[in-house]
Formats: structure tokens, sequence, C-alpha cells
């Protein structure tokens, strides 16, 4: 397998040239975005949303405490900066001179984030999950069907705790669920999951992310269901602080091009890694349910799955299935932004999705994305931490040692076996180690937005395989990871 390319290369497109239907048709460019001069008290600077995230990064350090928080206005195209000293003339002049939108609020980040600490201590419940908001300024928390009874109560009543304006509360249907299968399926044994984004690792051979609960299920991985490994878990962790793992491709002459698969022969270049902004629209790439769009609707998120509690994660309103998770997040102008943790509901209802950040992953495993056909190869021209993408945030010199991951080597779920053709259907309930199902043939072959992606159409969902370095084996069946 020698140069092998994967995930196979189709015809690269431009993320502008992107023609196909639903949610491939929003992949355009976005012709009003632009930085305009913006001085003091004059009207906000309308920009991409990626840039709207570099500038409130900027604002955080400049504005220290005042800094309550960002969202992007997709409408109007502007950063929106949360300040808790708006009679500070001098706090507002500098964030309106910096071309962003200032509105003043009532929470500051460190009382919100004080009051997501109440929540880990008091009300850690399996189902339920919180993000902050910048938008309501307030702490998001959802509680999904299973969370009933005396644990309802316990949320409730913590979060009436917090005192009035600091969180909201509701409940979503479906169940909290990691979900094992950026865009291309990868296998082992019985799970499934989706590849994120392929990689440079940081001894400059090729690799790739994926979910943390993929990396711990199998510590081998093929890109054909029941083929030969072709990569290799180096490093993982879930659950704990991420969810994310890095794949070494078995083969360094592997070419891992920087692109995401997203059906029809198309692919969109990535181009480099960025953070997250709430307001931001987002596409989603994964093997089960094909390209779907949303928008971020929280940051920081924590998620308790069955298997454990989950933090630092994205919070959005993108739809996903049992078998995308590891999958791509990226924006429309070639941004990578995240890998996909789990969530709850399906691609029919909607529900509730969490991300585990690019760049927090890049820095936590050393690596850094490849540019174009780039892959770091055996004799290939790009040394390890040579052509990062342009902005990226991590050095491969970063130092995450396969002992640091989280998982791999503990144990984790029942350890039953379950079989792989046990399934339940999209947005249901799967016991512990057994295999969530994504409705039985729901592959690449559904069609989504009105575009019929095509691709491999029998899905097989996280089965219990054995961990890498795990006892036992990890069942990834009751909170669903995709």
């Amino acid at each position: 397998m020698s140069h092998k390319r994967v995930p196979k290369r189709k015809a690269a497109i431009a993320v502008g040239s992107v023609a196909a239907l639903g949610a491939a048709a929003l992949l355009l460019p976005n012709a009003m975005a632009s930085q305009t001069d913006n001085a003091a008290g004059a009207a906000p600077k309308t920009l991409k949303a990626t840039d709207a995230s570099g500038l409130a990064s900027q604002l955080e350090q400049l504005l220290g405490d005042a800094f309550a928080g960002s969202y992007y206005d997709a409408d109007k195209q502007q950063l929106v900066i949360n300040v808790v000293d708006g009679d500070n003339n001098n706090v507002v002049v500098q964030a309106e001179k910096a071309g962003a939108a200032v509105r003043e609020v009532d929470n500051s980040i460190a009382e919100l984030k004080a009051g997501a600490q109440t929540l880990k201590t008091k009300a850690t419940i399996p189902g339920t999950a919180w993000a902050l908001d910048p938008r309501t300024n307030k702490i998001q928390v959802t509680a999904d069907s299973t969370v009933t009874g005396a644990a309802w109560n316990t949320i409730e009543s913590t979060v009436k705790s917090l005192g009035s304006g600091m969180a909201t509360i509701k409940k979503t249907a479906g169940t909290f669920k990691p979900l094992v299968e950026g865009g291309d399926a990868i296998f082992a044994g019985g799970a499934r999951c989706s590849l994120g984004f392929n990689v440079v690792t940081g001894d400059g051979t090729p690799g790739f992310l994926t979910a943390g609960h993929c990396g711990v299920a199998a510590a081998e991985w093929s890109d054909t269901e029941g083929g030969a490994p072709i990569a290799t878990v180096e490093a993982a962790t879930f659950p704990g602080d991420g969810d994310f793992a890095l794949v070494k491709y078995d083969d360094p002459a592997t070419v891992a091009a920087s692109t995401v698969d997203v059906g029809n022969g198309q692919t969109v270049d990535i181009l480099q890694a960025a953070d997250a902004a709430v307001g931001q629209q987002v596409f989603r790439m994964g093997s089960t349910t094909g390209l779907n769009d949303g928008q971020v609707t929280g940051l920081d998120a924590t998620v308790n799955y069955a298997e454990g509690t989950v933090t630092g994660l994205i919070q959005t309103d993108v739809c996903a299935e049992p078998g995308d998770s590891g999958g791509s997040l990226f924006t429309q102008d070639g941004s990578a932004i995240g890998l996909t943790s789990g969530g709850s509901g399906d691609c029919t209802v909607g529900g509730e999705t969490f991300f585990q950040p690019v760049t927090t992953a890049l820095a936590a495993v050393g690596a850094t994305l490849g540019a174009g056909d780039a892959g770091a190869g055996a004799g290939a021209g790009a040394g390890a931490g040579e052509e990062a993408g342009a902005g990226q945030d991590a050095g491969a010199g970063q130092e995450a040692g396969a002992g640091e991951e989280a998982g791999a080597g503990q144990e984790a779920g029942a350890g039953e076996e379950a079989g792989a053709g046990q399934e339940a259907g999209a947005g249901q309930e799967a016991g512990a180690g057994q295999e969530a199902g994504a409705g039985g043939d729901a592959g690449l072959g559904e069609e989504v937005g009105g575009d019929e992606l095509g691709g491999v159409d029998d899905q097989n969902a996280n089965g219990n395989v054995s961990g890498n370095g795990a006892d036992d084996g990890t069942g990834l069946g009751n909170n669903e990871k995709h």
C-alpha cells in the first residue's frame, strides 16, 4: 500500500465552486465579507466568522476582566463583544476602535465559570450538558430524555441556586451519546467512526485526527469494513479534558491530503485550524449522514456522557448520528474547527451536538494540519512543523506522549461483547456495550438537504472492541458517540 492516498482523492475543488444542493450549496464565498477601516464610535467592521474569532481573542487579552464573552452576528457579519464595565468609556472605545459592536451585560466570564463549576460539583449527572452562551450572557444547561425524577430535580434546583439571570435549563429529545464514523469511514472490529482531518505528526509522518472515544475503542483502524489495518492509535483522550485521538498511518509514504470529502466527487481544501465563534456557520461531514450545516451555539461545553464527563467542547445545532464520530467540523473558507464527539437526536428531528476543538487537539498531540498534498511521508518535502496551515496555533514540537492520553489503557465500558448486528435506530438509546446503529442502512447514500451523497451504505455503529491498552472493551452505547 505504498503511496496509498487516504482519503481517496476526489476532484479537488475550491470552496466557492461547490455546486451540490443542500448544505453543499452554502459552501460559497461570502461576497460581502470585508474588513473596512473603523474609527472609534463608527459602525462595526464587517468580518468573516474566522476573522471575527481572531479579533475576539485579541480583544479578550486587551480588555481583561471587562471582557465577558463574544459572538458572531451572522446576519450583520459583525463581532459582538460583551463587556461588564460599560461605564468605562475607555473599554468601549478600545473595542469599537478594533471594529467590534459592544454590548454591556451583567455576568462576567469569571461569574459564569464559577456557575459552571457549581454545576460540575453538584449536578454531574449522565445525560446533562452545559456551555457558556454569550448571546444570552448565561450558562445554557441541557438535559436529555434520560434525566427524570430526582435527577431532574437536582439539575433544576442547582440552576436555581445560581441565582436569577445566571443560567437557563431545557430538555432535549433523545440521549447524549458519543457518535461512532473528515468524512471518510474508518473501521475497527464492530466499531465505525469518521476520519476528521489529516495531519503531519510531530515526527514528520502522516496521521489523522478522530474522536477520542474511537481511539480508546480500538488500537488499529482500517479504511474498509473488515479490511487490513492502515493506521494505529498514537494517543487518545476520552473521557476527561477533551475527546480526540491521533492515529498514525502505518505506511509513512501515505499521501494524506488536507481536504474533506464532501461527496459527489468533491473535496474542500482545509487551509488552517481556527477557534469556533458562537453564531458562526459551520459544516459537518460524517460517513453516516454526509454533509450538514448549522451554527455554533456554545463554547467551553461540558457533557456528561454515560462513559464519563468530557470538558472543553463546542456546542452546535448541526445534526449527527452514530458513525459520524470523529468527523470534520469546518467552515466555508477551509478552516478546521472541530471533531464530532456526540450529542442527541438525529438528522430527521435535529438535536444538540458537541465537538472537540481542533486547535486544542493539535496542541495536545503535537501535530499540524498538512498543506494540500504535502504529507510528510518518507522522502516528502515537509518536515515536522513545516508548512503548517496559515494561522495554526499548534507547533509540531509540542509534546504529547502516548502516556498522556486519557482513556488509552483505562478500563472503559461494560466490556461485554455486543454483536455487530445489534442495532438501535437513529436517536434510540442503546444499552451499555450495545451497538447504536444509525437506522440500519443509513449510509452516505441518504439524501441530505436535497443532495445525494454517495458512499458506503451499511452502518456499523459503535460496538465493543478492546481499547488501546485497555484491559476491557469499551461499550459506546448509552451516550451514543458518533
